[in-house]
């Protein structure tokens, strides 16, 4: 892979449909909350099929889309486990602890977070430019931008007759 094919594209030599996509990784976060609230699972999964969907369409657009789904990741765990807690505590009776209200605490904190720097990256992404997350947007740029980066084209597979003719 060539150098020239991993430097940073500018502002003005990315397409607006290449906009578009990398903006709509972060709305498909504030869409799947929309839609399945009460099951944060919901948004994890729509940001793995939007990644898989978009990762091929440009190096932008993968890097955003996979900034999106890596920090949701954690944000969706802590979710899941204070709604798990919830319900446990709901079903077998037990009391409210001071660990459930820290946890509470903790996950209301991450998704503010979590909203914050993701309309921060949909903004920077709508006008061609990079945005990064602390850590997610490191991992993300080094697999799409980085020295060893993923090549975006389909490997080439040679047309042979099976083995054995």
């Amino acid at each position: 892979m060539s150098s020239e094919e991993k430097t940073l594209p500018q502002p003005d030599e990315i397409s607006s449909a290449e906009k578009d996509d990398a903006t709509g990784a972060y709305l498909m976060m504030f869409a799947a909350w929309a839609v399945g609230l009460p099951l944060p699972i919901l948004n994890l999964i729509a940001a793995v099929i939007y990644f898989y969907v978009n990762k091929k369409t440009s190096r932008f657009v993968a890097f955003h889309a996979l900034q999106s789904l890596l920090s949701q990741i954690p944000v969706t765990l802590l979710n899941v486990a204070l709604i798990v807690w919830l319900f446990r505590i709901l079903i077998t009776g037990l009391s409210f602890t001071s660990g459930f209200f820290v946890l509470l605490g903790i996950m209301v904190c991450g998704n503010i977070l979590y909203v914050i720097f993701s309309i921060a990256a949909l903004v920077r992404a709508r006008k061609g430019n990079f945005f990064y997350f602390p850590f997610f947007g490191r991992v993300a740029f080094s697999r799409f931008y980085g020295p060893n980066a993923v090549s975006l084209e389909a490997a080439l597979k040679e047309n042979r007759p099976p083995e054995g003719y």
